[in-house]
Order: structure tokens, then sequence, then C-alpha cells
């Protein structure tokens, strides 16, 4: 009897060991109870009951990554390319998730192929190239709205990769390289006009630095003449001026002497000597040549004593 009850025990302890259940971070179980839901499981140690309980399904909470195979699809100006689009999403409401759609991430995948035809299909070629960000965000509200039942909620959708047809890309780059040399030679021609209009201002200012240059050359000739001119006439002027006080000098010295008359006669004299030993034809004599000449016979008799 006693050994019954020994292997109950070990039957009974094995049985409870064996229906607890540790959820770890960032999981929860989903529990069903006579094949209904009974509840959601977080982070910690739980027990089922043996035969009653069942764990439906185990989900994971961390977010994952959904990266689509590439997908055809056609654009406004009927142009077929490839597209690769990649999709962040995360299970929030474990219970929807187990109930609310079978296959939830063929159900996702699926949606974002329809609704990537959608978008592209009302865009023409050059803006599906250029609208990445405008593609992003319609299809990430498109798939958080429709996703939203089924206990998924997509954080962002990022589109990878546009490959469009091998005609469109070689046309693609003859346009490009049109493009580039067209900026090549706007950028020359503006190099070329900007070293024109630079040589041009440099010869504009030489010429105005020249002519500036002459300017003050002439002024200061003038200022030199004018100068020279002052100081010549200050000279003329003060040689006038030692002339006249020279003579002021000799007159005065003659008054000293009292030889006035006698003294202007004698100089008259030298004058008239003067005017004979040049060049003149013509000589005039004074009227008082007897006085003159007894005046100087009296000044040598003078003398002579």
């Amino acid at each position: 009897m006693s050994y019954v009850l020994v292997v109950l025990g070990f039957f009974i302890l094995a049985l409870i060991i064996s229906n607890v259940r540790i959820v770890s971070q960032s999981n929860a179980y989903v529990l069903e109870r006579l094949g209904a839901y009974c509840a959601t499981w977080g982070t910690g140690i739980h027990l089922k009951l043996p035969f009653i309980d069942r764990i439906a399904s185990k989900v994971s909470l961390k977010e994952r990554v959904a990266d689509f195979d590439p997908q055809p699809v056609i654009t406004k100006d009927n142009v077929t390319m490839m597209i690769d689009t990649v999709i962040y999403l995360q299970i929030t409401d474990p219970k929807l998730y187990t109930y609310g759609v079978i296959s939830p991430m063929n159900a996702i995948e699926n949606l974002s192929i329809t609704t990537l035809r959608n978008i592209i299909g009302e865009l023409e070629l050059d803006e599906t190239l250029t609208s990445r960000d405008r593609i992003n965000n319609r299809m990430r509200i498109v798939l958080d709205e429709a996703t939203d039942p089924w206990g998924i909620k997509v954080n962002r959708v990022e589109v990878k990769n546009i490959s469009p047809p091998k005609s469109i890309q070689e046309a693609m780059e003859k346009q490009m390289r049109a493009e580039r040399e067209r900026r090549e030679s706007i950028l020359k021609a503006e190099g070329e006009k900007q070293s024109a209009i630079l040589v041009a201002e440099g010869q504009k200012a030489s010429a105005i630095l020249k002519a500036e240059a002459d300017k003050a050359a002439v002024i200061l000739q003038a200022e030199a003449a004018k100068e020279a001119a002052i100081r010549e006439a200050e000279g003329e002027a003060q040689a006038i001026l030692n002339i006249q006080k020279a003579t002021a000098d000799g007159l005065s010295m003659i008054k000293a002497v009292s030889a006035d008359e006698a003294l202007i006669k004698i100089k008259s004299l030298e004058a008239l000597q003067k005017v004979a030993d040049g060049q003149a034809t013509k000589i005039i004599i004074p009227s008082d040549i007897q006085n003159l000449a007894g005046l100087v016979t009296g000044v040598a008799e003078m003398v002579k004593r």
C-alpha cells in the first residue's frame, strides 16, 4: 500500500512539474481551457490545469522585420519595375494575433503587395523614384490600420530597392549624362564670364590708378612750378629791395660828404664814357658839358695838391 502511495505521489509531483510554465521576458503565452480562450500569460511562472488547459500559442513581443521578395508593379505611365520593401512590425495583442487571422505574416505580405501596387499605380516613373518617403508613409498608414484587428502594430515601412527596366535605366543614364554635361558647360561659361569680369575690373582699376597718378603728378608739377615762381618772385623782390637799399645808402653817403652836385656830375661823366665805349652810332652830349669839364679839372688839381 505504501508503495502505491509513493508511486502516486511521484506521479502527482511529475504531473504538477510538467504543467508549470515559465514565461521569459518579451514573450507571452495564450492559454485555452477546454478549447476556449482562457488567459494570456505574461512574464513569470504559471501553472496550468492538466488535461484541461492548453497553451494555444507562444508569441514573441519583440519587433520583427519582414523582408519580402521584390514585386513587379506598374506606374501610372505604364512602366513596369521591381520594388523590394521591408516592414518593421510588432505584436501588441497576443490574443488577436492568435485568433485574428490564419498565417498573419502571409496575410501581411499579400496586403503589402496590393497596397504597394495601388500606391505606385497613382504615380509616374519620376515621382516613384523621388517619392520614397511618401510611399513609405502611405504604406505604413494603410498596413497599420489593416493589421490593427490582428493585434499587430506596423512601426515603419521602407522601400529597400527600386529596379526600373534596363531600357529605362539606360535612358536615365543618358539623361543624367546630358544633364551633367549641361551643368559642366554652364559652370565653364560662368567661370569664363567671371574671369572676363575680373580682368575688366582689373584693367579698369589699373586705368583709374594710372589716371589718378597722372593727375597727382600734374598737380605736383604745378605746385612745384608755382613754388618756383613764388621763390623767383621773392628773389627778384629781395634783389630790388637790396638795390633800392644800396641806392639809398649811396645817396645817404653822398649827402654825408656834401658833394651832391659834383659827384653827380662825375657819375654822369662816367656814364657818358661807358656810352661812348659802346656800339651806338649816335651820342647825346649834355648841354653843360663845359661846366662838367671844368669840374673835372678842378678835382684833378685838388688831387695834385
